[in-house]
């Protein structure tokens, strides 16, 4: 990966705020979990990046953000912990 994990999820956090749609967010979160996957980062790694996502997108103000922007923010929390809980679970 050429991005740093900093920069990538400061790209990513400006994807999903523009999408036009969730499902245009859950595009975005599926394709940058794939493309850590295929670039073979380790799952801690992996869950540290989902963590600070997290960290970052729970603390927009909704006062500041129009009505598409919000939902595509609660949207991508939920995805994301979604692969969250994924990735901590242990495996049956």
């Amino acid at each position: 990966m050429t991005l740093s994990l900093e920069d990538y999820r400061t790209k990513l956090i400006s994807k999903i705020l523009s999408a036009a749609s969730q499902d245009e967010v859950r595009r975005f979160v599926d394709t940058a979990i794939k493309a850590l996957e295929q670039n073979k980062v380790n799952g801690h790694i992996i869950c540290r990046f989902i963590e600070k996502i997290l960290s970052e997108l729970e603390m927009f103000n909704p006062m500041k953000k129009n009505a598409q922007q919000w939902s595509n923010i609660k949207m991508a929390i939920i995805l994301f912990n979604r692969f969250k809980n994924k990735l901590n679970s242990p495996m049956k």
